[in-house]
């Protein structure tokens, strides 16, 4: 099985976070890899599809991911 793409890891954090953050270290790790594998250093997100919209929500998860070694960004509504 290959290694998954950064958008396929994006697609299973977001599945992730709806179901009440399922796996998410796995999922980070695996979005990790993939990130390094693209040779990318920060990973978008778009702010509409996370569980939590608002700006507690949004730093909290820059907070959790940058704590496993991925920077987040979110990307303009």
């Amino acid at each position: 099985m290959s290694e998954p793409t950064v958008a396929e890891a994006t697609n299973r954090i977001y599945e992730s976070l709806q179901a009440n953050n399922a796996d998410l270290d796995t999922h980070i790790a695996t979005l990790k890899a993939a990130l390094t594998q693209a040779g990318q250093k920060e990973a978008e997100f778009d702010p509409a599809r996370i569980v939590q919209n608002n700006r507690q929500g949004r730093k909290l998860m820059q907070a959790y991911f940058r704590q496993r070694g991925v920077t987040v960004k979110f990307t303009a509504s």
